[in-house]
């Protein structure tokens, strides 16, 4: 059973580099710091949307929108977090 758990902890760990990098990218674009028309830049992020959309969609549908402000990410990385710990903490040790 720990192997198991030890891949979980790890996969949560890339996925959680691959939101902050959706979550980096995202704001780079907002700020136009990243040129759209740059085919790379358009391929991250269309792969980052793909992989981080499926479990932010729920929590954008619970979350009122705070005036353009996303919290959804926020809310899932402490969740991420939170399950990181437990595992680590409850099994791991």
């Amino acid at each position: 059973m720990t192997p198991f758990l030890i891949l979980i902890y790890q996969a949560i760990d890339i996925y959680f580099y691959i939101l902050m990098a959706n979550i980096i990218l995202s704001w780079l674009i907002a700020f136009n710091i990243v040129n759209m028309q740059n085919k790379f830049v358009v391929m991250i992020l269309v792969a980052t949307n793909k992989l981080t959309d499926p479990l932010l969609n729920p929590i954008r549908k619970i979350v009122p929108n705070l005036g353009g402000i996303d919290v959804s990410p926020i809310i899932l990385v402490l969740l991420l977090i939170f399950i990181q710990n437990n595992i680590k903490y409850n099994f791991l040790t």
